[in-house]
């Protein structure tokens, strides 16, 4: 399903990934692991085509993903219904006026039927439990309640794979409770899993296969 070959990237002249290679099949729960600075939110940016390899190269259901592909609007519409990346920092995803409008944006955006739209926005409303926040402005919300929207957001597009960045900073304990039955539900569910953390308890629960990125920048298998 995802494949880097010999992917590298750096910001200016400092090395972020340096040859890196990485299979993942569908279903998996994979687990990314390694020191700060090391460059594992690099490699989880590139997964999401938000930034694109210098040297390598990065392939999803055998489609090489380079910023010229991502420039034709229905690929890209595709891709990133396909792969859902939640930010550490919800206040880097969200912006709609309304919780609501958050989470009806993606499908909108796929160009779904109207009522498609709204029976995906009423569903992951209530499989948040965000009944009471809908037409809250997110900016307004708590940090345990921001993350539980931006997750809504990427679940209402139905995607194939589900990539996190530290998914359990911040929030209270039974937030994160909620969050990691959640996302053992998703994973049974068949879907695939790309999670950064440090959280021994999370990457036990979730954990199917572990990789770890060295301070050298590169990826290795635990």
């Amino acid at each position: 399903m995802i494949d880097l070959e010999n992917v590298c990237y750096a910001y200016e002249n400092e090395i972020a990934l340096r040859y890196v290679n990485l299979h993942i099949e569908e279903g998996e729960s994979v687990i990314i692991q390694g020191p700060n600075g090391c460059g594992k939110s690099t490699l989880i940016r590139l997964l999401n085509g938000i930034i694109f390899p210098s040297e390598g190269k990065y392939s999803y259901k055998g489609n090489e993903i380079t910023e010229k592909v991502l420039k034709n609007n229905s690929f890209a519409k595709w891709f990133h219904q396909q792969v859902g990346y939640v930010f550490q920092n919800a206040d880097t995803q969200l912006f709609c006026s309304s919780v609501e409008e958050e989470i009806a944006f993606g499908p909108v955006q796929m160009g779904l039927p109207q009522e498609v739209i709204a029976q995906r926005t009423e569903d992951c409303i209530r499989l948040f439990h965000l009944e009471k926040l809908r037409n809250r402005p997110p900016y307004h919300l708590s940090g345990g309640e921001k993350r539980k929207v931006s997750l809504a957001c990427i679940l209402s597009m139905n995607p194939e794979v589900l990539v996190l960045d530290e998914p359990l900073a911040g929030l209270d304990e039974k937030t994160q409770e909620m969050l990691i039955n959640f996302l053992k539900e998703f994973h049974k569910s068949g879907k695939t899993l790309i999670i950064i953390t440090h959280n021994k308890q999370l990457a036990k629960t979730l954990g199917t296969r572990f990789v770890y990125m060295n301070e050298e920048h590169e990826l290795v298998e635990q």
